[in-house]
């Protein structure tokens, strides 16, 4: 015989990954996606669920609300600290349901970046809406606005989005990592044409070195980038292990057999348009555990 709680359980877990997709493009921080998913379910085991028409809908509710004060107790966005969101690291043979539905709707990192820059209400107003399909009148109370108020705020967030013209990733993720893999071998063999055939004239470069660093600036332009990716091929002793970051080709850089930095692409047209790297030792720890490397 099953228990209530049994069935909380039950129901919960049918929608947990769809939860942790909400909270992921919401906070862009996998940690913090798992505690606002945390609190909907204590929220959720200690209410009269059995009087609930929709627990799904209730479920994303409880989550929007949690993950809406968690970006406004932050005390600056995470644009402004110059970070990178968390990216969603896997082998490219292990990608598992759960990171299946985090990536749904192609939630690729340029958009997560975008996404940092929007007041709290916009994000949970674009999420919401323009991601899944919500209502205006289910998500103006969440935002303490009236419907025509919510739209205005997805509208504002919709208009960031497209100016910030982002490229759509190629979907042959075998193309993706041929073109991955010639822009390292030739930034090993200091290849510099070979290093320009692959990258897009207006790639960019983003890097997170953590809070101890300074803010490392955003680098555009092919010329630029592929001074940098020179640089990079000269350290010693590192090898590649090819992952999917955020549903794309990536890398993990290992270094004496230990996590150094995590590369996640963008390629679009067959030309690398995007690269975004993460080097804190903690946080390349953090994201890297648990996916196996070749």
């Amino acid at each position: 015989m099953t228990t209530e709680n049994e069935w909380l359980a039950d129901r919960f877990e049918e929608h947990r990954d769809h939860l942790r997709g909400v909270a992921y493009r919401m906070l862009g921080s996998l940690a913090e996606a798992d505690d606002a998913v945390q609190n909907a379910w204590i929220r959720f085991s200690g209410a009269d669920a059995g009087q609930v028409e929709n627990i799904g809908g209730w479920l994303t509710t409880i989550v929007a609300r949690v993950c809406l004060n968690m970006l406004r107790s932050r005390n600056v966005r995470r644009e402004e600290l110059g970070g990178l969101p968390d990216p969603l690291v896997s082998a490219e043979s292990e990608l598992q349901p759960e990171d299946e539905a985090v990536l749904a709707d192609s939630v690729g990192l340029a958009l997560l970046v975008v996404l940092d820059s929007l007041t709290p209400s916009e994000r949970l107003a674009f999420v919401l809406h323009d991601v899944f399909q919500l209502p205006f009148d289910e998500i103006a109370p969440m935002v303490e606005r009236s419907p025509a108020a919510a739209r205005q705020l997805a509208s504002r967030a919709r208009r960031r989005v497209r100016a910030a013209n982002l490229r759509r990733p190629d979907r042959d993720l075998a193309r993706q990592r041929q073109v991955v893999d010639a822009f390292f071998a030739a930034a090993r063999n200091g290849d510099f044409d070979s290093l320009i055939a692959v990258l897009d004239p207006d790639v960019v470069l983003r890097s997170d070195f953590g809070a101890r660093r300074p803010v490392a600036p955003v680098i555009r332009g092919a010329t630029a980038v592929l001074g940098q990716a020179l640089i990079g091929g000269a350290i010693p002793d590192t090898r590649l292990h090819p992952v999917l970051v955020n549903g794309g080709a990536g890398v993990i850089v290992t270094r004496r057999g230990r996590p150094f930095t995590v590369m996640g692409f963008t390629v679009a047209g067959g030309k690398i348009v995007e690269i975004d790297a993460w080097a804190e030792p903690e946080r390349v720890r953090r994201i890297t555990a648990g996916v196996v490397t070749p």
